[in-house]
Order: C-alpha cells, then structure tokens, then sequence
C-alpha cells in the first residue's frame, strides 16, 4: 500500500501521471471514493501520463465509458455513479475493455461489486480539506503489486 497526500490538483495529476507512465496493456484501476474527492482529476492525470489532453477528459457519467487514444496506450475511462450494481453492469459488454489493449480507469468502482476483477490497481481517495486529498493506492494482484513498487518509486511517497 502507498499513502500519498495531494495538495492540490496538480499533485493528484501527478500521481495519475505515474500510473500512466508505468502501465501495461489491459491495465485496470479502480477509483473509490466520494464525489468531488478527485477521481476525475486523477483520470486526467492518467490521460496526460498517456499524451492525451487533460481537457479531453471529463466525467462519463452519462455515457458510461469514453475511450481516448494515447501515443503508448488507449484509456478507457469508464463512470459507474449513476448506475445501482451488478445487475446494471453485467450487459455492457465492459470486460472486452478490461482487458483490452488499453489502460481501463472506473469510476465509482465498488458499484461493480461481485463483478470487481480479481487483479487491480485500487486508488482510494479521501477529502481532508478543501484542496487537500488523500490516495491510498493498493495491488491486488502480483502484476499490480510490481507497477505500485514503480509508481511509489516515481512519485516519492
């Protein structure tokens, strides 16, 4: 597990980055926490990480999932808050994506209950302030646990 404490949007970014830098195909991270806890923003980071513009990345709560191409890897960006679990996930054809040759970031993953993959990179974030937010990155999984010894090694936790 790494603790990082963001002090701003760029700190979150920057952890995202991170992630993007040190990711392999059919890379999947999983956000929990509450609205407005930096989930998006953490997303561009990984978007900017991956050589697509953080402006390009808003939150698909709407559309469920947008992808973007990247110059390394293609991001899927999926958005769960608006759906209730399981039930709603299982028709969407999600884990073609997943798995895919891309890097797969859910918002809102903990609506995916039984469906969670069994290996992920967790990202949970916590509101200590008004700017200041806490990650909490964790490895499930032998593969996730290597990128996480990277990430905390580029980041400087």
């Amino acid at each position: 597990m790494v603790r990082f404490t963001s002090r701003s949007v760029s700190d979150t970014m920057r952890v995202g980055s991170a992630v993007a830098r040190h990711a392999q195909p059919g890379g999947i991270v999983c956000l929990f926490g509450e609205l407005g806890s930096g989930k998006t923003v953490f997303t561009k980071g990984i978007a900017k990480g991956l050589g697509i513009e953080a402006r390009q990345v808003i939150s698909p709560t709407f559309i469920l999932m947008r992808r973007k191409e990247g110059n390394r890897l293609p991001l899927y960006h999926f958005d769960f808050y608006r759906l209730s679990g399981p039930g709603d996930i299982l028709p969407l054809g999600y884990e073609e994506y997943f798995y895919a040759d891309g890097i797969s970031v859910i918002e809102w993953a903990e609506r995916l209950g039984r469906l969670l993959p069994e290996e992920f990179l967790g990202v949970h974030f916590s509101i200590r302030g008004s700017s200041k937010r806490e990650l909490c990155l964790r490895a499930k999984g032998a593969r996730y646990a290597r990128l996480l010894e990277k990430i905390d090694e580029d980041i400087g936790a």
